[in-house]
């Protein structure tokens, strides 16, 4: 009778036992049976890599795992095929890929900042070694939405791609919605719950939703996109009483990432925004992210999960590392970009003033006779017309809330004409300007 001879596994060192190394690990652990009858073949870990590795408890079935501390160990390791990052950052990432590569081994990756800075230029790299490059937990968690891009409707010409791409920011403002409480007070309950760091600013003000963005615009749209190239405002000054004249509106409040095709070239943005009540982007609430996408031939497709967590990140990272385990045990040639174009072409930034957008416009003023017509007199003379004026009932005189909302102009004709109201003395603050999506 003759033996079998056991199928190899494709082996894994992960670097990183954060929250996604952890659920990563679980994943490969508790899914392990349907993971192999998937593959065919056990993708096992063999070697993992943390500072504090020495008192980090591992799930079942992975106790007798090589531990280390030094990344290069996990690299160095003649028996791992796949090095999987998972600690984030520019820094030693870089320096942990940069020499994956160099080994020859295949790269899984969850590094959102590091992808979207030097992305382009790692996968040169990796098509030289003949190896791989996976990132679909950069981007949204358990939304595969690179693959979509990638794969999925690849056949299809992206024109625009709306996304809330920033749970902590979806979460801060869908709670200012529903309960009227000051951003100040959410914020401090979204640090307490974990759910936004000590530092929010990366949040908050839009750098880490521009990360994402400059990613996906990649894949959209087959150009190489700095995320300083991306116009990036955040959520600090919006109140309850924004939410409640945008409901009087038919309208709700989102951080919204933006990438559309016009006619001068492609227009990107992250910043708070008006979206109708009705589209289906409004209804998305909390810590979830959701991408809207609209292709010429395809029109209309939605996506939408869990932008982050242990688990939703985690089976990302373990999809990718079975595609990447699947190259390796096929040995194609025929990889897939992970930027779905085989090259990146050059972007030319457009700015972000030659967009047109219907406008809100919230004023705080010292209340007096005169102010509209001084507002309106300003307007007119950069052309741009009114198209409602709305003020809810107030107490305070000194701190007069109100709204005016702008018929279709040009941002640049907007901010001329706010920067000269800035010299208004009946002015308490200046004016907070957000784009009306009308197009969603």
């Amino acid at each position: 009778m003759l033996s079998e001879n056991p199928v190899r596994s494709v082996n894994v060192g992960i670097v990183g036992l954060g929250n996604v190394g952890t659920g990563a690990m679980s994943i490969l652990a508790g899914n392990a049976a349907q993971i192999e009858a998937k593959l065919g073949f056990p993708l096992r870990v063999r070697t993992v890599c943390s500072r504090s590795v020495a008192s980090k408890e591992l799930p079942a079935g992975l106790a007798g795992v090589k531990r280390t501390a030094d990344w290069r160990d996990v690299v160095n390791d003649p028996d791992v095929d796949v090095i999987c990052e998972l600690i984030g950052g520019t820094g030693v990432a870089h320096e942990l890929i940069e020499a994956a590569i160099a080994a020859g081994k295949s790269v899984v990756t969850a590094n959102k900042e590091l992808m979207a800075l030097q992305g382009a230029a790692i996968w040169e790299k990796a098509i030289a070694a003949g190896i791989n490059l996976a990132m679909e937990a950069s981007v949204a968690g358990g939304i595969p939405i690179h693959t979509v891009l990638r794969e999925g409707i690849s056949g299809d010409r992206i024109q625009a791609l709306y996304g809330i791409l920033n749970g902590t920011s979806n979460y801060i403002l869908t709670e200012i919605e529903k309960h009227g409480t000051a951003f100040e007070t959410v914020l401090a309950e979204a640090q307490r719950l974990g759910y936004a760091e000590a530092d929010p600013s990366a949040d908050i003000d839009g750098f880490d939703a521009r990360s994402k963005l400059a990613l996906l615009s990649a894949l959209a749209f087959g150009e190489q996109i700095a995320p300083t190239d991306i116009y990036t405002e955040g959520i600090r000054r919006l109140t309850p009483l924004d939410f409640q004249y945008a409901h009087k509106l038919g309208h709700t409040i989102r951080l919204l990432c933006a990438a559309r095709e016009t006619d001068e070239g492609l227009l990107l943005s992250v910043r708070p925004a008006l979206i109708p009540s009705e589209t289906i982007l409004a209804s998305v609430q909390g810590a979830y992210n959701a991408i809207w996408v609209r292709g010429e031939y395809g029109a209309d497709t939605f996506y939408y999960g869990r932008g982050a967590g242990p688990h939703p990140t985690g089976v990302a990272v373990v999809s990718d590392l079975m595609r990447v385990a699947r190259e390796i045990r096929s040995g194609s040639p025929e990889r897939v970009s992970p930027f779905a174009h085989e090259r990146l072409g050059a972007y030319k930034p457009i700015p972000i003033t030659l967009q047109r957008r219907a406008w809100y416009l919230r004023f705080r003023v010292h209340d007096r006779p005169g102010i509209i017509a001084a507002l309106a007199n300003i307007l007119a003379g950069k052309n741009v017309s009114l198209d409602a004026v709305l003020q809810l009932p107030s107490d305070s005189k000194d701190n007069l809330p109100f709204v005016i909302t702008l018929e279709t102009t040009s941002e640049q004709d907007v901010r001329d004409a706010v920067a000269r109201m800035a010299t208004l003395d009946f002015l308490t603050e200046p004016p907070l300007v957000l784009p009306m999506e009308t197009s969603l």
